[in-house]
């Protein structure tokens, strides 16, 4: 039985500043290689060319076989790049335009596949909320959404919690409301491990920072647990 991992990040990692490479060390050290093969997913930002020189080179010093996937130039066979992969990455941008390019390639089921046989999924931003069943998005100019993910692991999640002033209000209105019942909320500059599903471990790569919470409705108060 393969063990299954899923590492959401709410902000923060290569894609500012190289800096001290620990979020990504973390990543890598989930899978027991010495030359680990890691595949980014630019799709979210519309395959930046800059984004993926700043993974080459992050990934590059820790010793990984990089590579990544395009959606706007010819795009090769998803199936045998991403079921070779050690760890996939996805990158941060426009959630919701990046769901609709996948669905189009297949690129959902493909990645389902590999989250089942033991692949590493990880990201940041629209790379975290996606392996969800819906996710708290900025994708659309003036206003936050609530949109449908691949489903993967069960729950609402929403990144960027601490770094974006509308973030919080609008998922406390949300839930006050009762549109949802309960959000997982990451920290920039932390993440949530999600192993087997459902065994969560936060992630501090800051300096003292909070990490991962679930705001609930309990009996008409909201109520934060810290993950």
């Amino acid at each position: 039985m393969h063990i299954k991992n899923i590492v959401a990040i709410g902000g923060g990692g290569f894609g500012r500043s190289l800096g001290s490479l620990e979020i990504e060390k973390y990543i890598i050290s989930l899978v027991n290689k010495i030359n680990p093969r890691i595949c980014f997913i630019p799709t979210a930002s519309g395959d930046n060319d800059l984004y993926k020189l700043n993974f080459y080179r992050a990934f590059s010093k820790l010793n990984c076989i990089t590579s990544h996937i395009d959606f706007f130039s010819r795009t090769e066979n998803l199936a045998e790049k991403v079921l070779t992969q050690d760890i996939i990455y996805v990158g941060g941008g426009n959630t919701k335009s990046m769901l609709a390019v996948w669905k189009e390639w297949n690129l959902h089921e493909i990645l389902m596949n590999a989250y089942e046989n033991g692949i590493v999924m990880s990201g940041v931003s629209a790379g975290a909320i996606c392996w969800f069943d819906k996710g708290i998005t900025d994708s659309y100019a003036d206003k936050l959404e609530i949109i449908d993910c691949l489903g993967i692991v069960n729950g609402i999640a929403c990144p960027h919690f601490d770094e974006e002033k509308e973030r919080k209000p609008y998922v406390y209105e949300i839930i006050k409301k009762e549109i949802i019942k309960s959000c997982i909320c990451i920290y920039g500059n932390s993440a949530l491990h999600i192993k087997n599903d459902d065994e969560y471990i936060p992630i501090n790569f800051g300096k003292g920072k909070k990490s991962c919470l679930r705001i609930i409705n309990e009996n008409n108060q909201l109520k934060e647990e810290f993950l």
